[in-house]
């Protein structure tokens, strides 16, 4: 079975499997209401027999999460057919992969985040070793990690910090010299409950 086949098989078994929490999908600090814009990321899978995932760290100089890991993506434009064009663009734009090389599997669970976003994470397989480029400006760099290692629960440390009065949990995975947390974080740990991480090993 492909890599392709095993994350779609499992992407679905995932979803029949198990509901998640509001808790999982919505970040710990909205306690009301407020306005979400449209956004995507790709969660691009290299395909080898250990699969990768790309991810950026991005640039220091942007107004939001600037410096933080993150997948390439960002707002759905007007223009943009549907969340998956807006995701493939935008990997476009950041580090140069094309979008006819990635194979979308689909999209799984959106996550609502503080700073206004209502992000889809849409599922890609892409070749391994593509020449990707980081868009100056806007992305400082990009990397691939071990796609087993980065869903592993046993890699991921629960915090909390208080915030308006109340104590809020989020993840955190280090992986080398990077810190992986936030909305990156809150992500992956929704892609490992619906992936799970043995399937992704050699």
């Amino acid at each position: 079975m492909s890599l392709t086949e095993r994350l779609r098989a499992a992407l679905e078994e995932g979803h029949r499997r198990e509901m998640l929490a509001l808790s999982d999908v919505r970040d710990p600090r909205i306690v009301e209401d407020i306005a979400l814009a449209p956004a995507a990321v790709l969660v691009a899978i290299t395909d080898r027999p250990e699969p990768g995932l790309i991810l950026t760290e991005r640039a220091t100089t942007l107004r939001k999460h600037a410096g933080q890991i993150a997948f390439p993506g960002g707002r759905v434009d007007p223009g943009d057919a549907d969340e998956i064009a807006g995701a493939l663009r935008e990997a476009q734009e950041e580090i140069a992969l094309p979008p006819d090389a990635v194979q979308v599997i689909g999209t799984s669970d959106r996550y609502c985040t503080f700073t206004g976003f209502d992000i889809v994470p849409v599922l890609g397989v892409i070749p391994p070793d593509l020449p990707l480029r980081a868009q100056a400006g806007e992305v400082a760099n990009w990397f691939e990690l071990p796609l087993a290692f980065a869903l592993d629960p046993a890699n991921r440390i629960r915090r909390e910090v208080e915030y308006a009065g109340a104590m809020r949990a989020y993840y955190e995975i280090f992986w080398q010299d990077r810190r992986i947390w936030g909305i990156t974080a809150a992500i992956l740990a929704n892609l490992s409950r619906r992936l799970g991480h043995d399937t992704f090993t050699a």
